[in-house]
């Protein structure tokens, strides 16, 4: 049994982070999601909008998730350690260093890291939805 270990925020979803998810859950038979809480948010980007609870409530929600768990800082590396899956999921929006410290653990328990793109070429990001909430101009 193959499982998958990929991460998000959860703050404002849209149609790239269903496609994420889509396609990390392919790649295995059990889909562990982490969602960040407000404190790992913080180590890189602004405060989320959606209370953790909530988004991870949501997260658990989502048909392609198996289990949906918190993951107490922005780096997947705890989360990985006590999971040991056999693939984990990044996103090619992370910087180098997340994505180094990644790979360095993923290979200490001998598991695949897979990068997905960033979608926000084909997609709106969360944070340009947000952007266009709190000026008012949003496309119907």
């Amino acid at each position: 049994m193959k499982i998958v270990y990929t991460y998000i925020v959860a703050d404002v979803l849209h149609t790239g982070h269903l496609l994420y998810l889509e396609g990390a859950k392919t790649l295995g038979d059990i889909l562990i999601v982490g969602v960040l809480t407000d404190k790992a948010v913080e180590e890189k980007k602004p405060t989320p909008i959606i209370p953790f609870k909530d988004r991870l409530e949501i997260v658990k929600n989502l048909k392609m998730v198996d289990i949906a768990v918190p993951q107490e800082t922005y780096s997947p590396g705890d989360n990985i350690l006590s999971f040991n899956p056999n693939i984990i999921v990044e996103s090619g929006s992370h910087d180098e260093t997340v994505l180094n410290r990644t790979i360095s653990i993923a290979r200490s328990i001998k598991a695949q890291v897979i990068v997905f793109p960033y979608w926000t070429t084909a997609f709106e990001s969360s944070s340009g939805l947000k952007k266009r909430i709190s000026s008012k101009k949003i496309k119907a």
